[in-house]
């Protein structure tokens, strides 16, 4: 399978998802909040430097639910400043990762 390039936009939601993180992570250590959340320091490095733009809804949903943020916060958040969403068929991908109204359990 071959993973199409990211978007421009795709790419912006990942800087400031990551951007997003590290604010909230604060003065606690990466690790610390990496394995509360149970994924490596290697990936959540990577997405707080936006070398990972698109992680997985289970990765964030960890992450957020460790950092105390909610997912409506969130997507709130990273989503603000996005253009208009391309017309069907303009070759740009649909973005799946955060449906709006997605609260995280708890």
């Amino acid at each position: 399978m071959v993973r199409l390039p990211l978007t421009p936009e795709e790419v912006e939601r990942g800087q400031r998802l990551g951007a997003l993180l590290r604010r909230a992570r604060g003065e606690r250590s990466m690790l610390d909040i990496a394995l509360a959340a149970r994924v490596s320091p290697e990936t959540l490095r990577k997405i707080e430097t936006g070398r990972v733009a698109t992680p997985a809804f289970p990765t964030i949903a960890a992450i957020a639910d460790v950092l105390g943020l909610s997912l409506d916060a969130v997507w709130a958040e990273i989503s603000q400043s996005e253009r208009a969403t391309p017309p069907a068929g303009s070759g740009h991908r649909a973005d799946l990762s955060f449906p709006q109204g997605v609260a995280a359990a708890g």
